[in-house]
Order: structure tokens, then C-alpha cells, then sequence
């Protein structure tokens, strides 16, 4: 990875930043911690498991189109800083990487709710610098804690585009698991699901 992007490793680099300055020949790497994993929607030219310090996934990020509406708002995932994460890293076609942007932008940003920052990611080949969407807990969008009957309430009933939140929840826990990633903090809130 050159000097540029590993500069860019503490900012949050905009969808125009990325574009305006990226190598016409160089890939780009992208770290998926939820849907990303079983929906990614770019070419993929590379994948591994890996582990991200300093970040953790949760299910804290109110979804108001996505997995709800603004009547009954949903959930998603979110990069919380914390701990460590363990997910998959992608790397797609240095050719599609404005491709890519776009849609990213598209499926992730609607509402420009995201942190988007380069984060190191080991691989089997040495780390990688890859472009990640991650949550301040300063963000509006930032659920905080919730209770076991808000879980449930927001399981049985919030739905948006993508449909509802539970189905997300679920199918990013077996996806997780296919991949050898036991993400027991999810596991657990899947349990309000079934009361």
C-alpha cells in the first residue's frame, strides 16, 4: 500500500477524496464486518478472514430506510470503536474502484451516517490498509444502549427497502459462522428474537 493511503489512516475520507487522488493501477481493499460479508456487490478479486484492533461490531445504528422506516426505525451494524472485530477483507479491480465508490456510497451512505476510515487489516500476504465504515458515538444514529424489549420490539417490526431487521440480523449471524466467526454478542441479542 503506498505512503498516500497510509497517511489517510486517521481520516475520514470523502467518496471525492478517494476518487480525485486514487492510482489508476491500484486495487482497493474493503473491510466487511456484517452485509458486506454475504452481499458485497463489487468484483472481488481477493478475500480473507481478518481482524481489525480497535473497533467492534454492533448492532447499535438506527436504520430509518435500509431496515426500517421513520415510523419504526431498524437496525444495522456499526464499527464502534473498542476491542476488535473480525470480518473479511475484500480487494477489488483497480479498473472498477470509481465503480465501486459509487455503489458503496450508494448502499451504505444514503444518509451520509457512516465514518468511512482506512483501517489496517492483516492478511496471509501482510496487512493491508482498507476502506471501512465506521460510527462516532457522538452520531445521531447511534442507538446507545438498548433494552431487551426494545430488541424485540425492533425485531418484530421494523422493516425498510432491504426488508427487516431481524432477517439482517440473522443472516449476518450464519454468515458470520459460515466464515468460522462466532460473534457471541449477537448471538445473545438473536435470543430476543424467540420471547
Amino acid at each position: 500500500m503506498n505512503a498516500k493511503r497510509s497517511d489517510q489512516a486517521h481520516t475520514a475520507p470523502t467518496r471525492d477524496a478517494i476518487l480525485s487522488g486514487w492510482p489508476a493501477s491500484q486495487d482497493l481493499w474493503i473491510f466487511g464486518y456484517a452485509s458486506l460479508i454475504w452481499r458485497p456487490e463489487f468484483d472481488i478479486l481477493e478475500q480473507h478472514l481478518t481482524q481489525v484492533q480497535g473497533w467492534h461490531r454492533a448492532l447499535k445504528m438506527w436504520s430509518r430506510l435500509n431496515r426500517g422506516t421513520p415510523e419504526c426505525p431498524g437496525l444495522v451494524f456499526a464499527l464502534l470503536s473498542g476491542g476488535s472485530c473480525q470480518g473479511m477483507v475484500f480487494r477489488t479491480p483497480a479498473k472498477q474502484v470509481k465503480q465501486t465508490i459509487e455503489q458503496l456510497w450508494f448502499r451504505e451512505m444514503p444518509n451520509s451516517v457512516y465514518t468511512t476510515k482506512w483501517l489496517q487489516c492483516p492478511t496471509p500476504h501482510g496487512a493491508v490498509n482498507a476502506l471501512a465504515f465506521t460510527l462516532p458515538r457522538s452520531s445521531p444514529s447511534y442507538t446507545g444502549n438498548l433494552s431487551p424489549a426494545q430488541y424485540q420490539h425492533i425485531f418484530q417490526n421494523a422493516s425498510g427497502r432491504y426488508g427487516t431487521t431481524l432477517d439482517y440480523a440473522q443472516e449476518t449471524f450464519h454468515s458470520l459462522k459460515q466464515h468460522g466467526i462466532h460473534d457471541k454478542a449477537l448471538e445473545a441479542l438473536l435470543q430476543y428474537a424467540k420471547d
